[in-house]
């Protein structure tokens, strides 16, 4: 869960005042979203002159302003700016708030492809196979189903293909078994969907 915005992270950006224009706020905002670092704060505390410590507060602040906005998925400026103590200064209040709308998009692209997740279906084929010849007389002429699933997998091991495939061999009751268990699992799906 993102962290609340509080009261001494709006004081921390006040020090956005001092800075020499508006592409400084704007470097400062973008670059601190990542993880704050040391160097963003000495970069920032030259730019604005100010104390590395408060600079590092600062950075830290508007790192949590901006995962804040993405994690309640705030979208519009009204939903921002609300987010903003009426004291605030009124310019820059605007102006963090363009800047957090203009980058939003990206760092929602951006956390979302750093998320973890597991592999997915990207296609399914099947055939059913009469096996003919077997060293035993009961397998002989029964049907199977070979079930063929491409995964992707987004998050590939090292060297690991993103893509692999996985064949498995079904007999008609392995087959009933799954099918029914695909259906509850649709059932509840549809369950949880309608609530």
């Amino acid at each position: 869960m993102a962290a609340t915005v509080s009261s001494e992270d709006f004081t921390n950006l006040q020090l956005l005042l001092k800075a020499p224009s508006k592409d400084a706020v704007r470097d400062v905002c973008v670059q601190s979203h990542r993880a704050p670092s040391r160097w963003l704060a000495e970069t920032t505390a030259a730019t604005l002159s100010v104390p590395a410590a408060q600079a590092a507060q600062l950075v830290q602040s508007l790192h949590v302003l901006s995962h804040h906005v993405l994690f309640y998925n705030l979208s519009s400026p009204e939903q921002i700016l609300a987010l903003f103590p009426d004291s605030f200064h009124s310019s820059l209040k605007n102006l963090i708030t363009k800047i957090l709308l203009e980058n939003s998009p990206t760092w929602r692209t951006e956390a979302v492809g750093d998320q973890i997740s597991l592999p997915q279906l990207k296609e399914l084929d099947w055939r059913v196979d009469m096996v003919t010849g077997s060293d035993s007389v009961s397998r002989m002429s029964v049907p199977t189903c070979l079930v063929q699933l491409k995964m992707e997998d987004p998050c590939p091991s090292a060297g690991g293909e993103s893509v692999s495939t996985v064949t498995v061999e079904l007999s008609r009751e392995s087959l009933d078994t799954i099918l029914d268990g695909l259906g509850r699992i649709r059932d509840q799906l549809s369950v949880v969907a309608g609530k």
